[in-house]
């Protein structure tokens, strides 16, 4: 299936090659006319490429000539990548080198005269194999397709709760649960554990309706402690226990709490019985594939020291389990009726009320939803991949399609899902299949995932003033339009979000030659893969037997990074000589090896919450193609390495430091630098200090404890829009006042984050100076802040307003009806503000009630 992405690996090589960058370096190293003659043999090839990926289910030479292809394109990625990188190293010499390196680099091998040579025979060698290779395309009478004209039309869906309007013919279904949890015990004594399994096929929504339930008032009402706990396919009793207590913990934790990993079973026992000990809870096991009741019983007297009442409600696809785990019937969930279905296709594809237009489409989709056998997820998805489409003979198209007849094996991928990735874009495919290298219900983050596809060369930059973050966004919508993603959380210039297991499994079945999730049942790695994904390190020994030039990335699950010494790093970068992404967090090696420097195709290093490393070395600052590096939580890194601004291609830079003054002015060399998040600096007093940073676009600073003031203004930060500060105790912001009416340039800040600022009284002055641009104001857990200034009405453009845990504020500001812009107020945990704007019926209600979206939370009652 991997080749189904050789479309869009050919726009990528054609626009790289398209680009001044490349064409003056082809000029210059006299290959010229094998550039135009490469330009043109690709072109040819992609013309035919659309079609091939359509025919090659039914022709085993097709398919093996897409293969032959696929190798081809490689190897030119890593050529370009050569020049690339050769560009890179030139700069930095000219910029940065002394006269002895300028010596060194010209008697090495990146001597141009050298590389030259070099280049030119492997750029003809190229040239040579692809012109065979794309000799052969007469052979399959293939048409001609030069654009992808597959669209994806995004909709708006930003909230992650499950709403009552969200679920459709699951209403009997909850209250019978409901009905089982709110049950007394015959003897009110008695804690016997109850559990209620919800049994049912995937896709039919029994972890929607276990949330359904979960977040009903009367639920919460009846336990005062609620967790929540994916399963999946691992029963691991260790990792069940840690997630527990995670679940069970308030989300304020403190930063850097205790490592939970890092505890042996019998300490987490003891912290899991202090957590639920007479405690009357319900737990959520969601998804449970483990059928070893002895795993089960262990786990089950583990958390029986609970109160009177306790209930836990298990999701899962298997009877026997149900029959194993259960101590009441199972719920068994069967298919929605066709009505339903219809009414949730009608709920996807089309804008409310816009189906009564289109009555011929409602008849073209009661015949599509009878082939959906009553299974939600995939009604849900033919109706995102319909959305906006209101020809008949694109719902025909679906309707009528191959994919409904083939035969259906227990495991095979929902026909559903199936044609709905076979309509998505070619762009979008790869990035897509890039999820198969994570764990089921891992939660991904927009910012890690768009530096992945960002750095493996994914993303396609428009000619616009769009960011690779813009891009990654849009693409990321536009897999949710098509009902990809779920639990999807919008934090105002990042998102989180999850797969469903079935998903998962498409995922996993595109990407076949592609990634690999390496577990225990892995006996080898093919040669053609070229993502892994180590869920354990003995894995990376005993399978790595060879070099491999294909592998593109290397991540290790935390538990597997945590047991990576030194010598099996090695044996990693030794092995993988072309990675562009490298991922050891929660890594235990001392020492990063210096061989690192040779890795100069990496682009994305992430070594965080390493406890154990104190320096790294300074031949780090080789890495010429790096464009992420992220080292926060090593806390006892002493120092960050010299020569950082040798780093030219840096976008993204993380980190933590015992230092007590930060390299400041060496990080402001660094041109490309437009994401900087400092963590956990406890030395740091001030920062910035009048040093300008050009292209910095996010900034956050967490849990600096001695932090006492930053120096932030338009001059120095002309680009900087998203602000974050949080768990920095002593930070005074009263010292950042900025003044709107000096000439100088003013700041561009369009969202701004505080959390746990114990020393913000009142909001900074300094924010006037983004009066024509703040869009987005979070404030929480600041426990000392009293007002809102009256100069927060003159914010025009300003969106949305979070107000979560501020105990001591007592009012907005009169002229709220100023904020005409104003879409979005959350008021949560806010004793003092709850009444008095409470819907309707609060005091000055009338203040806030043209703001279109108002979410107002009750704080909780203390405890007695």
């Amino acid at each position: 299936m991997a080749e189904s992405f050789l479309f869009s690996i050919a726009e990528s090589l054609l626009t790289k090659l398209a680009s001044l960058a490349f064409q003056e370096a082809f000029r210059v190293v006299g290959l010229y006319e094998d550039l135009r003659d490469l330009t043109n043999t690709l072109s040819l090839v992609k013309a035919v490429l659309l079609d091939a990926q359509q025919k090659q289910d039914h022709n085993h030479q097709l398919r093996e000539w897409l293969t032959h292809l696929k190798t081809v394109f490689s190897e030119a990625e890593d050529v370009l990548d050569e020049f690339e990188c050769q560009t890179l190293r030139n700069k930095v010499v000219k910029a940065h080198s002394s006269t002895k390196d300028k010596v060194s680099h010209f008697f090495s091998t990146s001597n141009p005269l050298l590389f030259r040579c070099k280049m030119a025979q492997q750029i003809k060698n190229i040239n040579n194999r692809l012109n065979k290779v794309a000799a052969d395309r007469h052979k399959f009478n293939l048409q001609i397709i030069d654009v992808d004209t597959r669209v994806v039309h995004r909709r708006d869906m930003t909230h992650s709760r499950v709403s009552n309007s969200d679920v459709i013919g699951r209403k009997n279904d909850k209250e019978k649960i409901i009905e089982l949890l709110m049950q007394q015990n015959p003897n009110d004594d008695d804690t016997t554990l109850s559990v209620i399994p919800i049994v049912g096929i995937g896709g039919l929504g029994k972890t929607t309706l276990a949330k359904f339930v979960f977040n009903d008032n009367r639920i919460q009402e009846c336990f005062p402690l609620k967790m929540w706990v994916c399963v999946s396919d691992d029963f691991d009793i260790k990792q069940l226990i840690i997630k527990i207590i995670n679940s069970a913990n308030d989300e304020d934790v403190p930063p850097h709490q205790q490592n939970l990993n890092m505890l042996d079973l019998e300490q987490l026992q003891k912290q899991l019985k202090r957590k639920l000990s007479g405690q009357k809870f319900l737990l959520v096991l969601d998804d449970v594939w483990n059928e070893d009741r002895v795993q089960w019983v262990e786990l089950r007297n583990l958390i029986q020291v609970s109160a009177a009442g306790s209930k836990v409600v298990v999701t899962t696809r298997s009877h026997s389990i149900a029959s194993m785990m259960g101590t009441l019937p199972s719920h068994i969930l069967e298919g929605l009726s066709e009505q339903d279905s219809l009414s949730l296709l009608v709920k996807w594809a089309f804008k409310e009320g816009e189906e009564e237009k289109h009555p011929h489409l409602v008849k073209i989709g009661k015949e599509i939803v009878k082939k959906c056998k009553g299974v939600p997820l995939a009604v849900r998805t033919v109706g995102s991949l319909l959305f906006s489409k209101f020809e008949d003979s694109e719902w025909e198209y679906v309707s009528r399609n191959e994919i409904w007849n083939l035969p259906q094996k227990k495991d095979d991928i929902l026909p559903a899902l199936k044609l709905s990735y076979d309509l998505l874009p070619s762009y979008l495919r790869q990035c897509f299949a890039l999820f198969s290298l994570y764990p089921k219900d891992y939660e991904f983050f927009s910012n890690d995932i768009a530096s992945i596809w960002g750095s493996l060369g994914l993303i396609t930059l428009p000619k616009t003033n769009w960011t690779l973050e813009d891009v990654a966004n849009q693409y990321l919508h536009e897999l949710l339009s098509r009902s990809f993603l779920q639990d999807f959380q919008n934090f105002g210039s990042s998102y989180s979000f999850r797969i469903h297991d079935l998903v998962h499994d498409l995922a996993l079945f595109v990407a076949a030659d592609e990634c690999l999730h390496v577990s225990l049942n892995i006996q080898n790695i093919p040669d053609n893969v070229r993502h892994l994904y180590f869920a354990e390190s003995s894995l990376l020994e005993n399978l790595v037997t060879k070099k491999s030039a294909v592998v593109r990335s290397v991540l290790f699950s935390d538990d597997a990074a945590a047991a990576t010494d030194e010598a099996l790093l090695n044996t990693c970068l030794s092995k993988f000589k072309l990675l562009r992404v490298l991922v050891l967090s929660g890594s235990t090696f001392e020492t990063l090896p210096c061989t690192i420097a040779k890795m100069k195709h990496l682009r994305y290093l992430v070594i965080n919450n390493n406890l154990k490393i104190k320096r790294l070395s300074d031949s780090i600052c080789k890495l010429q193609s790096l464009q992420v590096l992220s080292i926060k939580g090593c806390m006892e890194l002493e120092v960050l390495p010299k020569g950082l601004r040798k780093l030219v291609s840096i976008r993204c830079l993380e980190f933590t430091t015992k230092q007590t003054v930060l390299p400041v002015n060496e990080i402001a060399q660094l041109g490309s630098l437009e994401y900087m998040y400092i963590d956990s600096c406890q030395n740091v007093e001030s920062i910035f200090g009048g040093v300008k940073f050009p292209s910095l676009k996010i900034l956050c600073i967490v849990s600096c404890q001695s932090l006492k003031s930053i120096s932030l203004d338009g001059q120095n930060f002309p680009e900087l829009e998203t602000l974050v500060l949080a768990a920095c105790p002593n930070l005074d912001l009263e010292l950042w006042k900025g003044d709107p009416e000096k000439e100088s340039p003013k700041m561009k800040l369009k969202l701004i984050g505080f959390n746990c600022l114990s020393q913000l009284v009142a909001l900074p002055r300094g924010l006037q100076e983004a009066a024509k641009s703040l869009q987005c104001l979070f404030v929480s857990n600041c426990y000392n802040i009293e007002t809102l200034p009256d100069w927060l009405t003159t914010l025009t453009d300003l969106k949305t307003v979070s107000l979560i845990n501020c105990p001591k504020l007592v009012s907005l500001p009169d002229n709220m009806h100023h904020l005409s812009a104003l879409e979005n107020l959350r008021i949560e945990d806010c004793v003092n503000l709850h009444k008095k704007y409470q819907p309707h019926v609060g005091e000055f209600w009338s203040k806030i009630s043209h703001i279109k979206n108002i979410i107002i939370v009750e704080p909780e009652e203390p405890e007695n």
